[in-house]
């Protein structure tokens, strides 16, 4: 079963967790010490744990290196935390896949985030992208995204559990 983290941070990070809370998923990830996102003190809903240590840079670190892969949705170009996150992913040699939300249709990136997380074999996927001040659209897109992968991911593993059933001796 594939677990969502994040940061939990305004737009693309806290629609990556509702998305994954909304169909079941496991949810987690690190935030900042102080549990402080752009709107103020994160919400107790978002089951993430506040860094012993460090503010932003230290969390986008702790989800990279704490997951198998990272996903990084973006509209256009990459700046801010988001363009951290690649660096981060790059240093730390963590396979990420970029998906530009302006260039494609919630579908095709869901298609694209399936098959990324079944080529590498992911169960636990870090989402990150621009917060809410940055790109508005970001909640949106991300929280469709996240939740069709959620059904594509699903399926796939109940087909996969079924074929097991079906092999073994009545």
């Amino acid at each position: 079963m594939l677990k969502i983290v994040s940061g939990a941070q305004t737009g693309v990070d806290r629609a990556a967790l509702d998305g994954a809370m909304a169909c079941g998923l496991e949810v987690g990830g690190w935030c900042p010490q102080d549990r402080m996102a752009e709107d103020g003190a994160i919400p107790d809903s978002y089951p993430v744990q506040a860094l012993s240590y460090g503010g932003y840079r230290e969390r986008t670190l702790q989800n990279v290196v704490d997951s198998e892969a990272t996903l990084i949705i973006y509209f256009g170009y990459l700046s801010g935390g988001t363009e951290q996150t690649v660096a981060f992913c790059i240093a730390e040699r963590r396979p990420y896949l970029l998906i530009d939300a302006g260039e494609l249709s919630i579908a095709r990136a869901a298609e694209r985030v399936v098959d990324f997380i079944e080529r590498k074999g992911i169960a636990v996927l870090n989402v990150a992208g621009p917060r809410a001040s940055g790109e508005a659209r970001g909640y949106g897109y991300t929280r469709a995204v996240i939740e069709s992968v959620s059904r594509s991911v699903s399926k796939a593993a109940m087909a996969k559990y079924s074929r097991i059933k079906d092999d073994e001796p009545s």
